[in-house]
């Protein structure tokens, strides 16, 4: 996917999700979430090609820019879309699906200091209410939500709500019919 497919791709996305955002010159000035992914985009490749010095500035440029820090390492996937996004924190070998929607001050981090998969891996169609943490190399299924401000440290499947600290699941798709 070419650069221009992923910004029209992700600009297309946040007018979806966010209903604030009002057209597409909006959502590519006005959107710190936009903006943030576009510099990951960027950063990520110089990442996977080796040149880590390159994609470190363009992370620390667009953090010091939008308030959210993404590792150039992270992999996230198409239509993800960061609404808010002030202090938001990705590390570096965090994996975001497709179609995942996260608010303001979450954090996608880490529990130890090896280098080794540290951070989450979010499945596809997930959303990630504000303050939410996700620590450790966990899974966060499919079709997930995770409640504002959770704090999660356990694996979370398929079609569950959790929220709560330490978050506990309070929906699931096969008991709640």
């Amino acid at each position: 996917m070419t650069f221009e497919d992923y910004k029209n791709e992700l600009i297309k996305t946040a007018l979806a999700k966010d209903p604030a955002l009002k057209s597409e010159d909006e959502a590519i000035n006005f959107s710190p979430g936009i903006r943030a992914l576009l510099a990951h985009y960027k950063a990520h490749n110089l990442y996977m090609s080796g040149e880590f010095a390159k994609a470190d500035e363009i992370s620390l440029k667009s953090r010091m820019e939008t308030g959210i820090e993404i590792h150039p390492g992270a992999k996230i996937g198409r239509r993800c879309y960061i609404d808010h996004g002030m202090g938001v924190v990705i590390g570096e070998t965090a994996e975001i699906g497709d179609d995942v929607l996260m608010y303001h001050g979450v954090t996608l981090g880490g529990l130890v200091n090896k280098r080794v998969k540290r951070h989450p891996s979010v499945g596809n169609n997930v959303l990630i209410g504000a303050g939410a943490v996700i620590l450790g190399n966990i899974k966060i299924g499919n079709n997930c939500k995770i409640g504002a401000n959770a704090v999660v440290l356990e694996d979370v499947p398929d079609d569950c709500t959790a929220v709560g600290v330490p978050a506990q699941i309070i929906k699931h798709k096969k008991y709640n019919k």
